[in-house]
């Protein structure tokens, strides 16, 4: 269950946060408007057909941001972190639509939502403002172009080990605690095919198998 947190060090705490990507005035607004809330893990914070209201800003933790097919699986196409927010969601905040995404928490994440009504005066008023958004677009571009190649083009045992080492670099841990079961669902697939195909990393040596247990063997971070 999400919770509203009243810290009393908050405007403190987030000046110390984002200084590195804001001018103070923009933070002493971002303090003044935005709502901060912590999310268990695999909570959907944003589904697709939602009116956006708000956009996201990571404080900590991470969330998957996932597209959904006609038959209603879902398809990943990046992975949001701290300091980051979601470029779709910019872009659907600015023509006022609902979301055409899915996003879902990782790990127990903190986030800052700022109405959207106050995107368009912060592109105007702030230099920092604007070079974050921009940022965002060309990187979450970047990645969805990227999550299309490797749908398109790579055989389905690479994209599984690129599904695996991306999720293991975001949890910041060379072991996951994750079934099959769960890896066919996310990558659309079946448990038997995946299953198969773990096998065959395991035999090259790029992983290790326990129960629901996944280790990354040549992890960096």
């Amino acid at each position: 269950m999400n919770k509203v947190l009243n810290d009393q060090n908050y405007s403190e705490t987030l000046g110390s946060t984002f200084k590195f990507l804001f001018e103070p005035n923009l933070i002493q607004e971002i303090d003044h408007c935005s709502q901060k809330r912590t999310f268990e893990a695999g909570k959907t914070i944003m589904d697709i057909g939602n009116d956006i209201t708000h956009m996201p800003l990571i404080i900590s933790g991470s969330i998957k941001v996932m597209t959904v097919d006609e038959d209603q699986n879902d398809l990943l196409l990046y992975y949001l972190e701290f300091g980051e927010t979601c470029s779709v969601t910019l872009n659907c905040s600015s023509k006022k639509t609902t979301s055409t995404i899915k996003a879902v928490t990782e790990e127990e994440t903190e986030v800052l939502f700022i109405p959207i009504d106050r995107m368009e005066k912060w592109m105007i008023n702030y230099k920092s403002w604007r070079s974050f958004v921009l940022e965002s677009y060309h990187t979450r571009m970047n990645e969805m172009v990227h999550a299309i190649d490797m749908l398109v083009f790579k055989s389905l045992e690479e994209r599984l080990l690129k599904y695996l080492t991306d999720k293991s670099m975001v949890n910041n841990n060379p072991i996951l605690m994750i079934s099959h079961r769960i890896i066919a669902k996310e990558m659309n697939s079946s448990r038997v095919v995946i299953s198969r195909l773990m096998k065959k990393l395991e035999q090259k040596n790029r992983l290790k198998q326990g129960r629901n247990m996944i280790e990354i063997l040549d992890f960096t971070k």
